[in-house]
């Protein structure tokens, strides 16, 4: 038998986890801007519409986990 995983009890709620999806998330723009610049360069108005919509999901994305850190009652100074 293998053993059991051990699961991090309360980590998906934790600001921990919310920090790391940030940065999931912002990784995720530099994918996004490099397709977006290689669809200018081909001129290849569908790539630019897709990369234009995935931007617009990170920066919701964003914004979401932003709310999320701050129900959370984060202490950082960069939120206020």
């Amino acid at each position: 038998m293998s053993p059991m995983p051990i699961k991090a009890k309360g980590f998906k709620n934790s600001k921990a986890a919310t920090y790391l999806s940030i940065g999931s998330t912002a990784f995720g723009a530099i994918s996004v801007a490099k397709q977006a610049r290689m669809a200018r360069k081909d001129n290849d108005t569908l790539r630019l519409v897709d990369a234009v919509v995935s931007a617009a999901a990170i920066v919701t994305g964003l914004a979401l986990l932003y709310r999320e850190l701050k129900k959370l009652g984060d202490d950082d100074v960069l939120l206020g």
